[in-house]
């Protein structure tokens, strides 16, 4: 079965992502992964307290992975797997690929404006590297333009 790994994070991009890869899954019997990434926060010399503000940030990226599937239509595939990681984006992404051999591709969108993002910008860089294909989705493209893409 193929696998499209998403990640969702903070950008707003990440949403238009979602939508590519699960409407390609929809269309050829594929599953969707979904990684969401919650920042690395701060180390704090109580452990308590540490474990507090990680907490809340899986919460975050919990809620925004939450959303962005709530906004999925019903044609759409529903990701198989979510899972939530803390720390930095890159490295957690390429783990992941490394321990689930059946992503079949990575599917991330570019920021609507500027640079297009921190993790597209690694992975475009880094493309000769990965195990499997990048799809890199324009983040300003219309959801009707996805769907007929897709």
């Amino acid at each position: 079965m193929r696998v499209y790994l998403v990640i969702i994070d903070e950008s707003e991009e990440a949403g238009v992502a979602l939508r590519f890869a699960s409407r390609r899954a929809a269309q050829t019997g594929g599953a969707v992964h979904v990684l969401a990434l919650a920042p690395p926060q701060g180390f704090h010399a109580f452990s308590a307290i540490q474990a507090t503000i990680e907490d809340e940030a899986r919460q975050r990226a919990e809620q925004l992975t939450a959303a962005a599937i709530g906004a999925l239509p019903a044609d759409c595939a529903r990701p198989q797997r979510i899972v939530v990681r803390i720390g930095e984006g890159a490295a957690l992404v390429r783990n992941y690929i490394a321990e689930h051999a059946e992503v079949a591709a990575l599917v991330l969108a570019a920021a609507r404006e500027g640079e297009p993002g921190p993790l597209v910008g690694h992975f475009v860089n880094a493309m000769g590297t990965l195990p499997c294909p990048l799809y890199i989705i324009p983040g300003g493209m219309a959801e009707a333009e996805i769907d007929r893409l897709t």
